[in-house]
């Protein structure tokens, strides 16, 4: 917990940041990130960040946050569903490689090729051949990325039990939210320790020196969305390139168009 820990103006009596607290931070480091995207597209930086850790831990919500005000055709996010029948016959990798970032793209992978050392083991999807191999050329696979000069960053957005738990019930009584539900997840809810051996295996294997995991304490969902965003934005050496603000030209004089009548278009009921 930071130094205003203790401040009733930034925090509860729970530790968790006040609403208001949030918003202005957010807001602050928001304006911080397009200022980084801008950077990222006139410099040329391929920029690569994975999101993973258990499933309600605050993955989707922290990356719709950073994405919030960027400009989607220049930072895409990654969603990769099950793989086809031809995809499970490829190299590993081959399917995320097509969607890293030429110069000038951001790109964030809400889960990763970290599959097949988590869901993939624990569900027995892949043989221990093949997650013994990956352990093997994920380090070898990350390097030939930096080489390329890929900026690569790794979050595990940690959760703990009870509030996976509080997060779970939540969503089951939320109509909107009852679909981030699927029986994948009730599955890893009963493995929970199987997936933590599989997690610190991983990190055994992978947590390399030029792509380290950074872990996320991710039970309070603000702390966490502002931490790991403050935490991006120092990974990188970004100036400020805004554009500098510009004048409107003055709209084009109407001479001899006709607007046509009203009547010929086809308006949005207004039930509102």
């Amino acid at each position: 917990m930071g130094s205003n820990s203790k401040d009733p103006e930034s925090y509860n009596e729970e530790g968790r940041i006040r609403k208001k607290f949030y918003e202005a931070e957010l807001e602050r480091l928001q304006i911080e990130l397009v200022k980084l995207q801008e950077w990222v597209k006139l410099r040329g930086v391929k920029f690569v960040a994975i999101f993973e850790g258990r499933d309600a831990a605050g993955k989707g919500g922290a990356i719709k946050t950073i994405t919030e005000c960027l400009n989607p055709r220049y930072c895409r996010v990654v969603a990769l569903g099950t793989p086809t029948e031809r995809e499970r016959t490829q190299w590993y990798f081959q399917r995320y490689v097509p969607h890293l970032p030429a110069a000038g793209e951001m790109v964030l992978f809400d889960r990763s090729w970290y599959n097949r050392g988590g869901v993939e083991r624990v569900m027995n999807f892949c043989s221990e051949t093949e997650w013994r191999e990956f352990f093997r050329s994920c380090p070898e696979f990350e390097r030939m990325l930096i080489r390329s000069k890929t900026h690569l960053l790794k979050y595990w957005f940690s959760v703990s039990d009870e509030e996976q738990e509080r997060r779970f019930q939540d969503r089951m009584q939320d109509p909107t939210k009852r679909w981030k539900i699927s029986p994948m997840d009730l599955e890893s809810r009963a493995r929970w320790v199987e997936y933590s051996r599989a997690k610190d295996d991983m990190f055994a294997h992978t947590d390399i020196e030029q792509a380290p995991w950074w872990v996320v304490e991710a039970d309070d969902k603000r702390r966490a969305r502002l931490n790991c965003i403050r935490h991006l934005l120092t990974t990188l050496p970004y100036e400020d390139l805004t554009p500098e603000p510009m004048d409107l030209p003055p709209r084009q004089a109407e001479s001899d168009y006709v607007r046509p009548p009203l009547s010929n278009q086809r308006f949005v009921p207004e039930v509102y």
